[in-house]
């Protein structure tokens, strides 16, 4: 759809140009060598000027704007460590699993920030019975979040088998 509207833009641009007669176009000139720690900026027309036909574009009006332009670059908070949690279950153990989240920067604000868990209570048999647990802090404010648990309830394991999940992490502000 952007395609189809630019296209009709332009045309309907190149109509208009065509149906006004004689708009003066100022050509801009190479850049002027500039000094050191200064901008080159293009030499603008001083004179009228003469077309071939003879007849006369007038210089109206010549200026030059010289703007400053500044940038403040945020880089968002990400998460740039991938967890892999292996576990061995016999019988009826419970697992405490402790590991940690890097940060790709110490976060600015105290108490602002938090990570979010696809799920929290996973049923990784698929019995119906919430058999691990995740658990983080509330908040982060260090880049190495280190205070986080995986709980694994053996007793509430019923399948054998080697299990899996995907678990996804994202950082969400406190609301």
């Amino acid at each position: 759809m952007k395609k189809i509207l630019l296209g009709f833009l332009l045309i309907s641009s190149i109509g208009i140009a065509e149906s006004i007669p004689a708009i003066p176009i100022i050509p801009i000139l190479p850049p002027i060598e500039g000094e050191v720690g200064k901008p080159d900026v293009p030499t603008l027309p001083t004179e009228d000027k003469i077309e071939s036909d003879g007849r006369i574009r007038k210089l109206e009006k010549n200026t030059t704007v010289l703007m400053n332009v500044q940038l403040k670059v945020e880089v968002p908070l990400e998460i740039i460590s991938d967890v892999d949690i292996e576990a061995m279950v016999i019988d009826d153990m419970k697992l405490e699993i402790p590991f940690e989240i890097e940060l790709n920067k110490k976060p600015e604000k105290k108490d602002y920030y938090k990570i979010k868990f696809s799920e929290n209570k996973i049923d990784i048999d698929s019995d119906g019975q919430i058999d691990t647990t995740i658990y983080t802090p509330p908040y982060i404010n260090t880049k190495i979040v280190k205070d986080n648990m995986v709980y694994i309830d053996g007793a509430k394991i019923s399948k054998e088998g080697k299990h899996s999940r995907k678990v996804y992490m994202t950082v969400e502000v406190r609301e």
